[in-house]
């Protein structure tokens, strides 16, 4: 989508899904997602941004009854992993200098990134995330939650609920869903139709509370 076309859309829509959205505990355990509509709601968590392109997340899409007690198991037995039509595992990646290059690539070949500043990206990347695993893993969780959170937005706007959990035993996901090294289950992420009985957007704090003006 072209900076004018995203100009255009209309605040209305997009305050009510930010007012509106709501972390759902209960879903429609009878509702299914098909794959197509579970890869345009990935596409579009996909378009969040990371640093230096990174891209440096990865979704496990839950849904299969096998799959999904598997995940309760590791989740302390919350009935949504379950009964959302899909729980997404989101993936934070430790940053890979090896893999940058041909992520910004595509980048170089159309023309409006510069082939010597990509290559100082792969070197930046190498630098900085390269032997500090802890700064390697900040931005593996940083990735993924921006991903979540487009995903959730994304979800919103075809109507329907979903429910971010850090509820989970990551060993256990890891273990049970071959997470590899430098792989980070960052949170799960139900999605689906709500059932009835979902509480409204929980009151926020006021804004002279959480925002300074420097």
């Amino acid at each position: 989508m072209s900076a004018t076309a995203i100009a255009t859309a209309t605040a209305t829509d997009i305050d009510t899904l930010l007012e509106g959205r709501v972390s759902a505990n209960l879903f429609d355990p009878d509702a299914r997602l098909a794959r197509p509509q579970i890869e345009d709601l990935i596409r579009l968590a996909t378009r969040a941004p990371s640093a230096y392109n990174l891209q440096n997340w990865r979704f496990i899409a839950v849904a299969s009854p096998e799959a999904k007690a598997r995940l309760r198991a590791a989740s302390y037995d919350q009935a949504k992993v379950s009964e959302a039509a899909v729980t997404f595992i989101v993936v934070g990646s430790h940053p890979d200098a090896a893999s940058l290059g041909d992520r910004l690539r595509p980048s170089v070949e159309a023309g409006f990134m510069p082939a010597d500043m990509a290559a100082g990206w792969v070197d930046a990347v190498a630098g900085t995330y390269g032997a500090d695993p802890v700064a390697a893993r900040d931005e593996a969780v940083r990735s993924a939650t921006l991903a979540a959170s487009f995903l959730m937005l994304a979800a919103a706007a075809r109507g329907l609920a979903s429910g971010p959990m850090v509820g989970f035993e990551p060993a256990k996901v890891t273990a049970g869903f071959g997470l590899a090294d430098g792989e980070v289950p960052v949170m799960l992420l139900a999605v689906g139709p709500a059932a009835p009985g979902n509480w409204p957007q929980k009151p926020r704090r006021p804004l002279p509370e959480v925002l300074s003006h420097a």
